[in-house]
């Protein structure tokens, strides 16, 4: 069934998205240099990038930066004078996304901070607030980091987290995986938590059987 999952994402991207060269040349950078093949899929990506418009954002934050891959999808969202901060724990990660980005022409866009991404979030003030945000990190932390995507976001803003199903993991109740205990705990977190509007989808494909959580703050 892999197999087939996979074909069905090829064919989604062949007649979809078609070749994106910079996109490529990232995740043949990311390999050479080490990074893990974590990456979203190229139809994941693009969802990414529709959600963002569709969102009209200005202003997005990206927890888990890796090579830039999704990255770069979100920057593409943006509109001239549009700001993207996402967050990276890694050095080397960020380094190899700071090539990335150049080669992708949106280096510009982008604020790459480096550190725990709860120390980060923690040292940001509530601003002007962020219109759109993406959680591809730590599985342990993500209903912290929706919490602070709620401090840092508005009314209305869009909250995207990956990898929420876990090949059904997520149903493990007794589970001692740190992921899928931060996992259970994240969406006990949004069914209490007042402020939000959230589903998940469950997706199968190239990144095998997962899913995504989609929140709204109200």
């Amino acid at each position: 069934m892999g197999e087939r999952w996979q074909a069905v994402d090829d064919y989604i991207a062949d007649k979809l998205l078609g070749a994106d060269d910079a996109l490529a040349a990232t995740l043949s950078n990311n390999e050479k240099q080490g990074l893990p093949p974590i990456d979203v899929s190229a139809a994941q990506g693009k969802m990414l990038f529709l959600l963002a418009q569709i969102a009209g954002a200005n202003r997005i934050l990206e927890v888990g930066t890796l090579g830039g891959y999704s990255t770069i999808w979100l920057a593409r969202a943006l509109p001239d004078d549009g700001r993207l901060v996402t967050l990276e724990l890694e050095p080397h990660h960020a380094r190899v996304a700071r090539e990335n980005l150049e080669r992708a022409g949106v280096s510009d866009k982008v604020d790459i901070r480096i550190g725990s991404a709860a120390d980060s979030l923690g040292a940001m003030a509530k601003g002007d607030p962020f219109d759109f945000v993406f959680i591809d990190a730590d599985k342990q932390s993500n209903a912290h980091y929706v919490a602070e995507a709620i401090r840092l976001g508005r009314s209305g803003t869009t909250i995207v987290v990956d990898n929420v199903v876990r090949e059904g993991g997520v149903l493990e109740a007794d589970s001692d995986d740190e992921r899928i205990v931060g996992t259970r705990a994240l969406f006990d977190m949004l069914s209490a938590d007042p402020r939000l509007d959230a589903t998940a989808v469950q997706t199968v494909g190239a990144k095998k059987w997962d899913g995504f959580v989609l929140a709204r703050v109200r």
